[in-house]
């Protein structure tokens, strides 16, 4: 028996757990929490696992501050009361999905349960799949609102409770400040109803899957390229996720007919036994298709996250060497052939737009630019790309968009980013690619050379727990009460804070407002070109630091010579931050 005190109310928290309303199970194993684990009962009960502006995520496990039966049902319940009151005396509806994730099917049915419970229409996919194939869903079934069962890139131990809107994107306001307050208002498990009504629940599956897929084919520009590049050799790994049997499916609709798989990974598993982190982000996860890929020959490498939302990919170099891009790399591809091919086809008329966010590259913007097509700016999260689209439904027509975190859109018959549709749009830049005679590798350096080179690279910091999420936040104080005024010799002229939703010019001292909404997030420019932004993540218990460095003109018409040169401006910055 543990001898070391815990607070008193973290102890009152736990100890409800050791009573009814829960089963028998959860008593028995927070009793033996309190008995012999205090620093788990502190790290599990703490707090309230937050329900935020996306829903939720967390580890799993006991606790009011772990994704578990009973946090998932006072969010379902909360969510239940907001869409009663918001559509009352209709038909309300909602779709649910899930991805690979441990637990997946026992959330998904809590979650079927309560909403039928409370005389809510509930579809239900038989089976999981991808994020945006639930995003689709919700629009092509009429539903008020979606779930979808995921944790997305993070590490085992995590599930989540992602929510989305009628219009088949995230919450946004004032939907996610009010589905808080209803979620908070729930309290404790004792008014949630968990009692499943069937009656009320409807499978779907394959009936979604071929709508799906013949949306993602009107979004072709190319079919021609194709189907004299249609041996193109595409290695394919869905890292043990929802992608795998989407991906495949959409890239033999396209007309790719040389698909190489990784057996290995298409095994559907929680524990993603062969990875560990299953993020197309990390070099680590593309491992086996990039010897998959030396083994055959192939020419492209692409690897989706669990939930099938984000893509990572590989190429080879003028050396014929595979490389991975990264996010803002694979955008800027997408980027220009959607707008090029918009702009050979005459369909650019001044009503499109593409979309990104603050932290993804300005070359988006500046390949829009010279196409004559706007860019629209927002806050980090694909759930404001969604807002801007809904907002210009039938005044503008949405092109693209993405994020650096390698989540990309194509058209709007989606309303989160889709590494499925995104996996055809790479391909068939590819496909598009070749017969000009580029590889994607020399088709990036060529936009390099027209629009601009920049360079963006990431530095994630890790702090777990209570004391981690402390230390986040002092991070964060400190950079806004004292900001830099010198970044690795580079002289700061601009501190924009979106928190106070200031932009401040250091060097004439004027201040001017910004458009977007409060979000805790700084960033710093200097007279030299670089932006750094920082951001605590919204998803896991890191702070990010975004850094971004663009070559002079004269530079950027060699970028193979002048590549390690502005990595080496990058290298510098980060250790102005400690890296």
């Amino acid at each position: 028996m543990s001898t070391t005190p815990i607070d008193p109310r973290t102890r009152a928290k736990a100890e409800a757990w050791t009573r009814e309303p829960f089963d028998i199970q959860t008593r028995k194993a927070v009793e033996e929490m309190l008995l012999n684990d205090p620093a788990e009962v502190e790290e599990c009960f703490y707090r309230d696992l937050e329900f935020g502006t996306g829903g939720l995520r967390g580890i799993m496990g006991l606790g009011t501050n772990r994704m578990n039966r009973y946090t998932v049902g006072m969010a379902t319940q909360g969510l239940a009361n907001y869409l009663l009151k918001s559509f009352p005396a209709q038909e309300i509806r909602i779709a649910i999905a899930y991805d690979c994730r441990l637990n997946n099917t026992v959330f998904a049915d809590v979650t079927a349960d309560v909403f039928s419970a409370n005389g809510i229409h509930v579809y239900l996919f038989d089976a999981l799949r991808p994020t945006p194939e639930l995003s689709f869903a919700i629009r092509h079934l009429g539903c008020q609102s979606g779930i979808v069962i995921t944790a997305s890139h993070n590490p085992r131990e995590y599930n989540g409770y992602k929510v989305y809107w009628n219009d088949g994107g995230q919450l946004v306001p004032p939907h996610d400040k009010n589905v808080i307050r209803e979620v908070e208002a729930v309290g404790n498990p004792q008014h949630v109803r968990f009692d499943r009504n069937a009656g009320l629940i409807h499978t779907i599956g394959e009936d979604v899957d071929t709508v799906y897929i013949a949306a993602l084919l009107r979004q072709s520009l190319s079919p021609e390229a194709i189907a004299r590049q249609k041996d193109l050799r595409i290695v394919y790994t869905p890292i043990h996720g929802t992608g795998v049997k989407l991906v495949p499916m959409a890239l033999k609709a396209f007309g790719f007919t040389n698909i190489i798989s990784v057996p290995e990974q298409e095994v559907v598993s929680g524990e993603f036994p062969t990875v560990h982190s299953p993020n197309p982000e990390e070099s680590a996860a593309l491992k086996l298709a990039l010897e998959k890929a030396e083994a055959t020959g192939a020419d492209l490498v692409m690897a989706t996250d669990p939930d099938a939302d984000r893509v990572g990919i590989a190429v080879r170099d003028t050396s014929g060497k595979m490389v991975l891009l990264n996010g803002n790399q694979t955008a800027s591809l997408l980027i220009y052939y959607l707008l090029s091919q918009w702009k050979a086809q005459g369909r650019i008329d001044g009503r499109q737009f593409i979309a990104k966010t603050i932290v993804t590259t300005d070359l988006l913007s500046d390949i829009a630019s010279a196409h004559e097509v706007p860019t629209e700016e927002v806050l980090t999260g694909f759930k404001y790309i969604a807002e801007i689209i809904r907002e210009n439904e039938g005044k503008r027509t949405f092109i693209g968009g993405g994020e650096e975190s390698y989540g990309y859109l194509i058209g709007d018959y989606v309303r989160d980013k889709d590494a499925v549709i995104s996996c055809c749009m790479v391909a068939e830049t590819a496909a598009w690619a070749r017969e000009h005679g580029l590889s994607l590798y020399e088709l990036l350096l060529d936009i390099y050379r027209r629009y601009g080179l920049y360079v963006e690279s990431l530095l994630s910091i890790t702090r777990k727990g209570k004391k981690g999420a402390e230390e986040i936040q002092e991070m964060l104080r400190t950079y806004r009460q004292d900001p830099p005024r010198m970044l690795a010799g580079e002289t700061v002229v601009r501190v924009v804070d979106y928190l106070d939703r200031t932009d401040r010019n250091l060097v004439d001292g004027s201040v001017r407002p910004i458009a977007l909404p409060s979000s805790n997030v700084l960033q710093f420019f200097t007279l030299e070109g670089s932006k750094i932004t920082v951001r605590p993540s919204g998803t896991e218990p890191k702070i990010k630091f975004y850094f971004a460095v663009k070559a002079t003109p004269e530079l950027s018409s060699a970028p193979e010579k002048t590549l390690p040169m502005m990595e080496a401006r990058i290298v510098a910055l980060k250790q102005a931050f400690g890296a």
